[in-house]
């Protein structure tokens, strides 16, 4: 009766929430409506649960998967739109009011101190930090987590589009997009310590965001592992044109104000761009000369860019390992070491996906709100446009599966049937994740869900 996507059928049989959200991207070039079935899936009544938390996977439903839905929704919505010539508002109103659930329970459960610094546990980074995350801390210790921090942001950021939307045609939701970003900014203020609070997930000296273990005690630990974990905050994104904004009065009045009497919430994560008479209002947490220091280290092969991608623990720790108590961290490319969580789950540097697609989209929206002048210094003395980084790693991430002069793809290695053989040489696998220097698939084979993000790539960065 309700039929949940899987990626295979026999390696991989079961449904993680935050795969599928992914999955429905490049289901909605073929089929607008089953994405947009499968989204509300999750929402729809006997899957998610009444206190509004969305079940993660089968095997513990309890667990934190990131929450990505409410941008799957507004990305699907979009993507069928523009297909279809329609644009499906019923879908885009039921899933909303789902969402406000979802996100009430997440300000309620995972942010034990109210202090809008989230705790959310494993958000699918398996083996990223020196912990495991799933694990209640000793000693009633938090951490205070800037992956789930910045998704939090993100979270807000969409749900305040999505209002927008809605209040083309019902001016009701312009409240709503009101209050969420309202609270954008107060993420934004208490990732960059401006809420006062003490713990600070910015690292002015670094130029990048950390985890930090905060003790009853009043002690904290800053784990200093540049990893995605510190570049997911960059996936709260979003602008605001004040042409755009002239039918929402309302939010308009707000918005003004908080500009003008706010300056401890708005310095932190809004910056005011002036085209001739328009503005033009640039939500992230990071100022411009913030953000070219992350993407500096972003855009470095010595650090996180590989010629197919971009890594998830940077290059940096495999001669700088990191050390926490008996755990240590290095930068592997392939499979880790250690196992910390999960059979073949592994975030010590190889190349993701989904990690890799959100990299692209903020890229593209900061080359929307900056334009051609914003530029980042390269490891080599030149320097690079937003819109040349983006090209860079969805062409980095088509390269996995292109043949070379030899005709063998990346993902394959350099196995001779699938270069030689007819019977193999057109059989493409779509592997979990990737070899973070050599692009060799790995883990399981058959992850045609969210790895099939390449097909989106495709269409969109392929004439």
């Amino acid at each position: 009766m309700r039929i949940l996507s899987m990626p295979d059928k026999w390696e991989y049989p079961w449904f993680a929430a935050w795969d599928l959200a992914f999955h429905c991207v490049p289901i909605a070039l073929v089929d607008g409506e089953f994405a947009k079935e499968q989204l509300w899936h999750l929402l729809f009544e006997q899957f998610q649960h009444p206190n509004g938390q969305i079940p993660a996977y089968e095997w513990e439903f309890s667990d934190l998967n990131p929450p990505v839905h409410a941008w799957a929704v507004w990305r699907v919505f979009n993507m069928d739109r523009i297909r279809s010539g329609t644009a499906d508002r019923e879908f885009l109103e039921k899933c909303f009011h789902k969402l406000l659930v979802n996100f009430t329970w997440w300000v309620n459960k995972v942010d034990s101190s109210g202090n809008n610094l989230f705790e959310g546990g494993f958000l699918g980074l398996d083996n990223i930090t020196l912990i495991d995350r799933s694990e209640n801390m000793r000693d009633g210790a938090k951490l205070k987590q800037s992956d789930a921090t910045g998704w939090m942001g993100m979270f807000c950021l969409n749900l305040m589009r999505i209002a927008l939307e809605l209040a083309k045609e019902n001016s009701a939701y312009e409240s709503m997009a009101t209050k969420f970003f309202q609270h954008y900014l107060h993420i934004g203020a208490a990732l960059k310590n401006r809420g006062g609070k003490g713990v600070e997930l910015w690292d002015e000296k670094d130029g990048f965001f950390y985890d930090v273990l905060e003790y009853p005690n009043g002690s904290m630990h800053k784990f200093r592992v540049r990893s995605l974990v510190g570049l997911i905050p960059m996936f709260s994104l979003e602008r605001l044109e004040e042409k755009w904004l002239q039918p929402f009065p309302e939010f308009r009045a707000h918005l003004d104000w908080v500009l003008k009497n706010r300056p401890d919430l708005v310095e932190p994560c809004v910056t005011t761009i002036k085209e001739g008479k328009w503005k033009t209002h640039v939500l992230a947490v990071m100022n411009p000369d913030q953000m070219r220091r992350l993407l500096e280290r972003v855009w470095d092969p010595a650090e996180f860019r590989s010629d197919h991608g971009l890594r998830s623990l940077s290059k940096y720790h495999e001669e700088h390992p990191v050390h926490f108590e008996s755990s240590t961290l290095r930068y592997e490319a392939a499979e880790s070491l250690v196992m910390l969580k999960g059979g073949n789950s592994n975030w010590r540097g190889p190349i993701w996906f989904p990690m890799n697609f959100m990299m692209i989209e903020s890229l593209r929206k900061l080359r929307k709100a900056y334009g051609d002048d914003f530029r980042v210094a390269g490891s080599d003395g030149t320097d690079v446009s937003l819109d040349e980084m983006a090209r860079g790693f969805a062409d980095g991430l088509i390269s996995l599966f292109t043949r070379d002069a030899e005709n063998h793809r990346p993902i394959h290695g350099r196995e001779a049937r699938y270069a030689e053989d007819p019977h193999w040489r057109d059989l493409i696998l779509f592997h979990e994740y990737f070899n973070g220097d050599t692009g060799e698939g790995l883990g399981a084979t058959h992850q045609t869900g969210w790895t099939a993000l390449v097909a989106s790539l495709i269409d969109e960065w392929r004439d």
